[in-house]
């Protein structure tokens, strides 16, 4: 699914795309109140790139979505300063890199496409667009399809072939499976509106208070106010109730800056709610690899994982079956009780009692984690040595002193601080961090001065 360009739409299945780069955190601004600089796909995210056992390098801004450069090269220093020549050439970029049809006419062009008679209602699948009439000159040599229903247009993802690019715009369709019991569990909780974040490429199929076109990295509306004042009103509806929130990011997406969006369409959600109904939370269904459990936890405390495997039509290790994983990795994250969520009996999913939540069939309870410990779907083993269960693969190691790969490189745990290399904390929770940073100013201004020494004797001897 996920673009640079995220959206907001009802419910249907889409894929994700992968964007990580090791050793890059995102970073808090200097100074807050100060925008951040814009590139084609909203505002930039500023970035810090830290080793192990050194000091975080100079702080830089880069597209929010985009993982290659050759995709979206926008880079600039956090004190970098811009000329205005520089400044308009960029906002001249940015302009052209937007799609070729604004949201009113994606709009227009929908409902001149639905009063149309069946039989002229055609998409061309070469370019991945509705036609109208004028157009079909223009596309008579490209690849079809006609007859166009209206059911059809409620399904966009069956009528645009999936993206590929990895780094920026690949798109994983939900299989049957997943859709259906996705859809059967949102009804049979009650649920009668989906707030879907993440639906790229969807505006020429939707109204205008239906969709809305978004960056999750970085909650920005891309039309602007009015498409902000969409999303409220459709957040708000009845108070908020009914409402339930599904997303579907881009894997490689860091989870930081997608809970800091998230946190922000729930503050839009509460704004809606009475005094009475403060104590209350958005329902959410995250969906996203298991291995990434701590970090949303880390962000929503209320958050639990469902043993649910999500599979991908598309895609090669993201499902189940001979050219898949035996089992998918995905799972659905959610603030929503485990023991109201019911998972299907012939898919192999079980009750636990002691755990009060359904589980998979391998994930056995533990009378020593008192829990149901398997993340992956395989029967987990209990470590005496490190007090918990691990995968079955895994072996104590004495050297490490902790259970991992019998292959593995004995070079000691690589998690922990960057900062002060202690092993039960992130860089980003150091509470070191602020002198640290101080620090790291100070060598910058050391530099500075430096270069600027350098500068002016080299003016000395070449007057």
């Amino acid at each position: 699914m996920a673009a640079p360009m995220d959206c907001l739409e009802p419910l249907e299945g889409e894929g994700s795309a992968e964007r990580r780069a090791s050793g890059v955190e995102v970073a808090l601004p200097s100074d807050p109140a100060a925008p951040a600089p814009l590139c084609p796909h909203g505002p930039t995210l500023l970035f810090v790139k830290v080793s192990p056992g050194k000091e975080a390098t100079r702080r830089f801004y880069a597209c929010s979505a985009c993982r290659d450069r050759k995709d979206c090269n926008f880079f600039q220093w956090e004190d970098e300063k811009l000329s205005e020549a520089r400044l308009a050439a960029r906002e001249i970029h940015n302009q052209r890199c937007q799609p070729p049809l604004s949201r009113a006419q994606c709009i227009e062009r929908y409902l001149s496409f639905i009063q149309l008679p069946l039989t002229q209602r055609k998409f061309c699948r070469s370019c991945q667009q509705l036609l109208l009439p004028a157009d079909w000159r223009e596309h008579r040599e490209h690849q079809l399809m006609a007859d166009i229903s209206i059911p059809q247009l409620g399904r966009p993802s069956r009528l645009l072939f999936p993206l590929e690019n990895k780094k920026t715009h690949a798109q994983y369709l939900f299989t049957d499976r997943s859709c259906q019991f996705l859809a059967g569990l949102l009804a049979t909780l009650g649920f009668r509106r989906v707030l879907c974040v993440g639906a790229p490429r969807y505006s020429q199929f939707y109204l205008e208070e239906s969709f809305c076109r978004y960056n999750m990295f970085n909650h920005h509306f891309f039309d602007g106010e009015a498409a902000l004042e969409v999303c409220k009103a459709f957040v708000q509806e009845e108070e908020g109730e009914g409402l339930i929130m599904v997303t579907d990011p881009p894997f490689g997406g860091l989870v930081e800056p997608l809970a800091v969006t998230f946190k922000k369409l729930i503050a839009m959600w509460k704004e809606g709610q009475s005094q009475d109904d403060s104590h209350k939370e958005l329902p959410i269904f995250w969906i996203f690899p298991y291995f990434f459990e701590s970090r949303i936890c880390q962000f929503f405390p209320s958050f639990c994982m469902l043993d649910y495997q999500v599979d991908y039509d598309n895609h090669a290790l993201y499902k189940h079956g001979k050219t898949g994983r035996k089992q998918s990795p995905v799972r659905i994250f959610t603030n929503i009780p485990p023991n109201k969520i019911i998972l299907p009996s012939e898919e192999g999913y079980r009750f636990c009692s002691l755990c009060q939540r359904y589980v998979s069939r391998e994930n056995q309870h533990c009378v020593h984690c008192n829990s149901c410990t398997s993340k992956d779907g395989r029967k987990w083993s209990h470590c005496f040595l490190c007090k918990k269960c691990v995968k079955p693969s895994w072996l104590h190691c004495n050297t490490c002193d902790r259970c991992a790969l019998p292959d593995h490189s004995c070079s000691g745990p690589k998690d922990g601080c960057f900062i002060c290399g202690a092993l039960d904390h992130k860089r980003s929770t150091c509470p070191n961090i602020s002198s640290s940073r101080r620090a790291n100013k100070a060598v910058r201004k050391q530099k500075q001065r430096k270069r600027s020494k350098i500068r002016r004797e080299a003016l000395k001897d070449n007057p």
